[in-house]
């Protein structure tokens, strides 16, 4: 929704000044009448404090601070104003400002965090809907407090994990080019006259390239990482890119238990939270962070539409761990699909931590691989470089 601000006179004929939410200029002259009010100027003003968007740790935190604070019986307005005097970024604070004004406003949490754009995850918006319409916000704010701390948990381990085979990268690439810009040219600068193995005179070509071409290389590699970049921004590509992830050996089993972890925990907590199941398999849909499984739940959710079972749409969805449908089914037969749904997520979030710990070792000694294959290339060419002069000279 539109922000204003606005210069308008009261009854008294003094001046105010102001900031107001409105759909556009006639709604804007209709909520000031309604506050006695007359504008004289007014302008849509940008809303700056929408660009950031809230992470997990960052959603999880509010979630949890202010589940704590309608605990302890603290009304809503309250607790936002006392979250946006807390010492966070300047960022957060903004949009805890925000929230305080516009609750102060009249509207509820769930449209205030709306009305603040792409700041908090759409599951989060739905599920504070659907814990003010149930009478449950303060239940709903610990589940989401949960849910996000779990998520920031994985994400962290990810990241944390990742940066072993991320040193091993940057190592592989620094040890590159030094042997192609320094040793090198030293080294086989001795063999020039002779003649030299295939393999050498490409290793020298290549050396003597990155030496005299340098910026190039340099461009070249800039070039490569925004169009790649670019290209993952293309549907399409991500599409067969995301498709092409689940088909790798080993490393494609390990991401389904990791899609099936996401998806079974998103949609625990949206169904255990009143939520219908379609707008929940809607909703749980965008936040999988692959193209092609999503893709897939726009058949999902017409089967379920149509009358078939959860289990038996979720069954057809390529990308997920097939111990996932089958629990869902004893969930549905026996009429508890909540729980089921709810141990379910709790199963797959201990597997999706293995499966990333596993994900890992498979990619350290594939970096390592790589980079005593390019190493050892380099020896080779040295190597036989020598021993054809050796020869050459013996004969």
């Amino acid at each position: 929704m539109p922000r204003y601000t606005y210069l308008a006179i009261n009854l008294t004929n003094n001046k105010v000044h102001g900031e107001l939410d409105a759909r556009d200029d006639e709604d804007l002259r209709r909520l000031l009448r309604a506050q006695n009010l007359v504008p004289t100027k007014y302008k849509e003003i940008e809303d700056k404090s929408t660009v950031y968007h809230m992470k997990a740790n960052d959603v999880g935190e509010f979630s949890r601070q202010l589940a704590g604070m309608l605990a302890s019986g603290i009304t809503i307005l309250r607790a936002m104003e006392i979250l946006k005097n807390r010492d966070f970024s300047p960022k957060i604070v903004a949009i805890y400002s925000k929230l305080h004004r516009d609750v102060q406003m009249g509207h509820t949490l769930s449209e205030a965090m709306r009305l603040q754009g792409k700041a908090f995850p759409d599951l989060l918006v739905n599920m504070y809907a659907s814990g003010e319409a149930s009478g449950q916000l303060e239940k709903v704010a610990e589940k989401m407090a949960v849910h996000y701390e779990k998520e920031h948990r994985l994400n962290s381990k990810a990241k944390a994990a990742m940066t072993y085979p991320m040193i091993l990268l940057v190592t592989t690439i620094v040890v590159v080019l030094l042997l192609f810009t320094l040793i090198l040219p030293n080294l086989l600068s001795a063999f020039e006259g002779f003649d030299l193995p295939a393999i050498t005179r490409a290793m020298l070509s290549i050396s003597t390239f990155m030496v005299s071409y340098w910026y190039i290389v340099i461009i070249g590699i800039l070039i490569i990482v925004l169009a790649i970049q670019m290209l993952m921004t293309i549907e399409t590509v991500r599409y067969q890119f995301d498709k092409l992830k689940l088909k790798i050996v080993k490393v494609g089993k390990l991401l389904k238990i990791i899609y099936t972890a996401r998806f079974a925990r998103t949609l625990s907590s949206l169904y255990s939270s009143g939520i219908p199941m379609i707008r929940a398999l809607e909703i749980t849909s965008t936040i999988i962070n692959n193209k092609y499984i999503a893709e897939q739940f726009t058949d999902v959710i017409t089967n379920v539409r149509n009358g078939d079972s959860l289990s038996s749409s979720i069954g057809k969805v390529e990308g997920f761990d097939k111990k996932l449908s089958t629990t869902i089914m004893i969930g549905e037969e026996s009429g508890r699909l909540d729980s089921m749904l709810e141990s379910t997520a709790e199963s797959f979030d201990y597997e999706s931590e293995i499966a990333l710990d596993k994900l890992v070792q498979l990619i350290q000694p594939i970096m390592i691989i790589i980079m005593a294959a390019i190493i050892g290339t380099i020896m080779l060419a040295v190597m036989l470089a020598v021993m054809s002069i050796y020869q050459g000279v013996g004969a």
